[in-house]
């Protein structure tokens, strides 16, 4: 399968990502099982805020993106795209399932976590296949690992154990969908990757995936690919080492 997508194609899959990603960010906070890890870090801050939870999700982006500069890290479009779409149309999300589902039953509130599982990895594979740039949270991921040769798994683990901890402490919402979403996850984007993201090299997609979020897209890029972003989850970095360059929530 060819692997060099035309620019309509990787702008629609771009777009499409991001949009299914915030879809299924917002359907597992609806859910209230668990939410993605940086996610509950998220919510906590709005919580104390009183902040929107999209205004929180840009905000947090930002300061992320911040960090990129001493590791050197470069934005792409789909950097920009990921801030922008996420934070402008997560809030609307969940206004629409409050209005479809505002007090869904035990049943209920399991298929929103398990769908927004599924669907996640679907729109990561999606986002990453654009090859249009990292998301911030990814982004700060794959500088650590360049500039400190720790594999993936280390420093995923480290910053996501890091954020759920203290979204967790503000009153972020950490459940059995936060491990399903690690252990879950990945899987899904490696099969959806064969048909959206054929780039990717099976042997380095991950078993956990943010844009950003702002998600976050989780996953390595063959060598010379840069990197993608999605949510990612403690404890469920890629396999292996770095492959030549390093590679989303989400958000």
């Amino acid at each position: 399968m060819s692997t060099n997508f035309s620019p309509l194609r990787r702008t629609v899959q771009l777009t499409l990502g991001l949009f299914g990603f915030s879809l299924t960010m917002a359907m597992l906070i609806h859910s209230g099982m668990g939410a993605m890890p940086w996610d509950v870090f998220h919510q906590g801050v709005a919580l104390r805020s009183g902040l929107a939870l999209g205004v929180v999700v840009v905000a947090s982006s930002v300061v992320v993106m911040l960090l990129w500069i001493p590791l050197r890290q470069r934005p792409g479009i789909g950097t920009i795209a990921n801030v922008v779409v996420i934070g402008a149309t997560l809030d609307p999300f969940l206004l629409l399932l409050e209005r479809i589902a505002p007090d869904p039953s035990t049943a209920g509130r399991v298929a929103l976590a398990v769908a927004g599982v599924a669907l996640n990895g679907v729109a990561t594979a999606a986002y990453l296949g654009a090859r249009l740039g990292p998301g911030p949270r990814d982004g700060l991921m794959t500088g650590l690992v360049a500039r400190t040769g720790w594999p993936v798994r280390r420093v995923k683990t480290a910053i996501e154990v890091l954020v759920v901890a203290i979204g967790f402490a503000l009153g972020g919402t950490l459940g059995w969908a936060t491990v399903l979403y690690a252990l879950g996850v990945g899987p899904v984007v490696q099969v959806a990757a064969r048909w959206l993201a054929p780039h990717l090299r099976p042997a380095v997609v991950p078993f956990s995936t943010s844009p950003d979020g702002a998600a976050h897209l989780p996953g390595h890029l063959a060598p010379g690919e840069g990197s993608g972003e999605g949510g990612g989850a403690p404890g469920a970095g890629g396999r292996g080492e770095v492959p030549g360059e390093p590679e989303p929530d989400a958000a």
